[in-house]
């Protein structure tokens, strides 16, 4: 069994930036297009590298949203994932 400080249940794959542990949970984003509109989206499931903190989501999903030419700003973990785990 390797140190790693995550649940095994919550970690897949790897990042194709940097080889780091991408962590799978739900994010509330924020996505920035070409004219600099932004749109929040919340509980979006993804994943993320946790060392180099890049986020992975679903390609399907990004073109349902109509995100395929925005970039993400910004992005937290869900709080009512975050809630979850705390009870």
């Amino acid at each position: 069994m390797d140190d790693q400080p995550y649940d095994d249940a919550t970690v897949d794959e790897t990042c194709r930036f940097c080889g780091g542990t991408l962590l799978s949970s739900v994010f509330d984003t924020a996505f920035r297009d070409a004219v600099a509109e932004e749109r929040l989206f919340f509980a979006i499931p993804g994943a993320l590298c946790i060392p180099c903190r890049q986020l992975y989501v679903d390609r399907q999903l990004i073109g349902i949203l109509g995100l395929g030419g925005a970039q993400c700003t910004f992005a937290i973990q869900s709080d009512r994932v975050l809630r979850a785990g705390a009870a």
